[in-house]
């Protein structure tokens, strides 16, 4: 027999009362309508409001370097900044819920982007299977599904990573390019042949990765390319 809607509700109210989810950024109980941040430390994300302009440092740090048509990023990445512990978390304490939230707010705010309104598709940065294996799930995926929902299109892990790479960290921008080549394939070409692409990642640095995924895709008959990273580093 299934239980009635409103006993759930009473469930779950009774739960959150107990065991209240708590704010990832000052740690305390987060009302029924937050999730992961409370309003308070919500404010507190360096956003870059990037998203109307085209000559951002996001797609600065691309230009000249591969052909894509547009590239934004959330918000600010600094070292022990709030968006610094979120991917932290989200990465390496299996705080998963952190990625579809920061991906839909990034998805709402890509929304009324001109350039962004003929997206087929968003497409994560891949890890390898090893990896992916050993952390059970891939943070861009997330952070991609959340966007891609708000956008109302499909999210599909369409690159493959198919050599293990060296960490970047500690690595000059050639070392990391230099690391990053052959490291991606793309895994069914006919589905993406000219569909306008948006490649995802949580961080971008000297792009380098984004960059050799980006050069995969360029295999592909037609395709466009676009970037967006939920933070952008910056000292």
């Amino acid at each position: 027999m299934a239980i009635p809607a409103f006993l759930k509700d009473i469930g779950q109210g009774m739960l959150h009362m107990l065991y209240p989810a708590l704010c990832e950024g000052c740690a305390k109980p987060l009302i029924a309508a937050e999730e992961v941040l409370c309003i308070g430390c919500e404010q507190q994300l360096p956003e870059t409001k990037y998203h109307h302009a085209e000559d951002n440092e996001t797609a600065l740090r691309f230009a000249g370097r591969v052909p894509f048509h547009y590239a934004t990023s959330y918000a600010f990445f600094t070292a022990d900044g709030l968006l610094q512990h979120l991917i932290h978390e989200l990465k390496y304490r299996d705080k998963k819920d952190i990625g579809p939230y920061l991906g839909a707010k990034f998805g709402r705010s890509l929304q009324p982007v001109p350039h962004l309104r003929g997206i087929d598709m968003v497409i994560p940065v891949p890890l390898h299977p090893a990896k992916k294996a050993f952390r059970g799930y891939n943070q861009a995926m997330l952070i991609a599904e959340g966007i891609a929902k708000q956008l109302g299109i499909p999210a599909s892990e369409q690159l493959l990573r198919i050599r293990e790479t060296e960490s970047q960290t500690n690595k000059s921008r050639s070392e990391r390019v230099n690391n990053m080549q052959g490291a991606f394939r793309v895994k069914d070409m006919q589905q993406l042949a000219g569909k306008h692409i948006l490649l995802v990642d949580d961080v971008l640095t000297t792009g380098a990765t984004l960059e050799a995924c980006a050069h995969a895709l360029m295999a592909v008959e037609n395709i466009k390319i676009s970037f967006a990273t939920i933070g952008i580093a910056v000292s």
